[in-house]
């Protein structure tokens, strides 16, 4: 296998689904599959054909077991050497401005749970555990996990997952707001790009700035401080003068679907 397929990239429509490829070792991720995850994403974020992408795994038994630890013993690394900015996985810091959604379509235990908190959003089948195992192996959520679960659930409940080790089920994990849907374990994908598809159906700078700046807000403390404000309008505006937003209004007034160009 070449380093290419640990992460199988292909194109539906305007939504890049990107596959970890590695179902023999359940996903684990190791240096070939975080030098392939990080060029799919470049790939996807140069596109412009591409709006949204989606990220799973192959097989049914799990999304992504994390760090491969086996590969981790021998002193292997689990980023791409090239690209040691990109994080773990090539991922879980290599910011795209296009949505990230996981299909989450089967168990994602510490660093495949950390994929997940770097992903927009998540879909998830109902046997999905998700969790951070990390300290029962000598070890961290350091792909993220200790930054990102405590912003994304409450601080006490974010260090129970992180200090106990335990799994949260793909029901609790919704509750929490950590997946935005919990469905059929064989429905998964589907569920992911049909909300891929919503999303790729609307105006693809919009969509762009708006997560761009819900990502850069996290700098900032209050919403009525004037820095939040200027950075807002910054990174907003401008989509106000596009064509596409002159598309969205014509369209509108001539009672059609507009047409978008990314300009």
């Amino acid at each position: 296998m070449s380093v290419a397929d640990e992460a199988l990239y292909e194109v539906h429509a305007h939504v890049a689904v990107v596959t970890l490829n590695r179902p023999a070792a359940m996903n684990a991720v190791n240096e070939a599959l975080s030098i392939a995850l990080g060029a799919a994403m470049e790939r996807a974020s140069a596109d412009p054909e591409v709006r949204v992408v989606v990220l799973t795994g192959s097989g049914t038994r799990a999304f992504c077991a994390g760090m491969d630890l086996k590969a981790f013993a021998r002193g292997e690394s689990a980023e791409d050497p090239a690209h040691p900015e990109w994080g773990f996985g090539g991922f879980v810091r290599h910011a795209i401005d296009k949505p990230v959604i996981a299909a989450v379509n089967g168990f994602a235990l510490g660093g495949g749970s950390e994929l997940v908190l770097a992903c927009d959003l998540a879909i998830a089948g109902r046997s999905v555990m998700l969790g951070f195992p990390e300290v029962t192996r000598g070890l961290v959520a350091a792909a993220g996990g200790v930054i990102r679960l405590p912003r994304q659930i409450p601080r006490k409940l974010a260090l129970e997952a992180l200090l106990t080790g335990q799994p949260l089920s793909a029901e609790r994990s919704r509750e929490l707001g950590l997946i935005n849907r919990v469905v059929d374990d064989g429905k998964v994908l589907a569920s992911a790009l049909s909300l891929a598809e919503i999303i790729a159906a609307n105006a693809p700078l919009a969509v762009q700035a708006s997560k761009r700046f819900v990502r850069e807000a996290d700098r900032f403390g209050s919403d009525w401080d004037d820095a939040v404000w200027a950075a807002h309008d910054d990174a907003i505006m401008p989509v106000f003068a596009t064509d596409d937003a002159r598309e969205g209004a014509t369209a509108f007034a001539e009672k059609r679907s507009p047409q978008w160009t990314g300009r």
